[in-house]
């Protein structure tokens, strides 16, 4: 068993080197990630399912069911960096007093699973490009909506998740009143604690200070092996 996670952590390490030296970007690795926290713990990657309490996780890239019809993730987990966490946090505090919580369908992503995104689905209107690394390779956005907590239940809004269709913007006009209700509930409470709504999807939300961070090509086995 040991020497089968050996081999396929090399497999890992491999298919990370040839996505970055094929597009021409370097992320940042496990071993230079504990290097970057050391000199400022604010880069942190937090599971947020532990941190923040009550958060719903619906990890579509750990299944199936998704865009790409693969499972891309191993384990289904939800990180971000330290002062994202910490927003995220307040936000479900903030919509647990009108009895509404946050679902997740994705936080940080390694770098390698961008390159995949792209390889399947070329339009960058929907996927990051691999030339630049996306906002969630830096562990600075999130993919999520608002559930009922008593229900459960997702509040309906403009399409499903991962939708390509110009409907899913966040500027795309409404008429339904209650979309448009949930729609714009969602943007102000995630606005209010320092996120952006992404221009072609209204459940992606990148942190106003995501510049800052570095693109990583970190699976969930090797964080949570630290």
């Amino acid at each position: 068993m040991q020497r089968l996670s050996l081999l396929l952590l090399a497999m890992s390490v491999s298919l990370s080197s040839f996505a970055q030296n094929k597009y021409g970007l370097k992320a940042t690795t496990l071993a230079e990630y504990k290097e970057t926290v050391k000199a400022n713990p604010e880069k942190e990657l937090i599971n947020l399912e532990k941190f923040v309490p009550g958060l719903v996780l619906d990890i579509r890239y750990a299944t199936t069911n998704n865009f790409t019809g693969e499972k891309i993730y191993n384990l289904a987990r939800a990180y971000a960096r330290k002062p994202v966490a910490e927003s995220l946090k307040k936000i479900q505090a903030d919509l647990k007093k009108q009895g509404l919580g946050i679902k997740i369908f994705d936080a940080y992503r390694p770098y390698k699973a961008t390159v995949k995104f792209y390889e399947v689905y070329h339009d960058t209107t929907y996927v990051a490009s691999p030339y630049r690394g996306s906002r969630h390779n830096r562990g600075c956005a999130l993919d999520l909506t608002v559930i009922n907590l008593k229900t459960g239940e997702e509040l309906k809004m403009p399409t499903g998740f991962d939708s390509f269709k110009k409907e899913a913007w966040p500027t795309s006009p409404v008429s339904d009143p209650e979309i448009l209700k949930n729609r714009t509930l969602l943007i102000n409470a995630m606005e209010k604690h320092g996120f952006k709504v992404n221009g072609s999807e209204w459940w992606h939300y990148d942190f106003i200070g995501w510049k800052k961070y570095e693109v990583l090509d970190i699976d969930y086995e090797e964080l949570e092996g630290i």
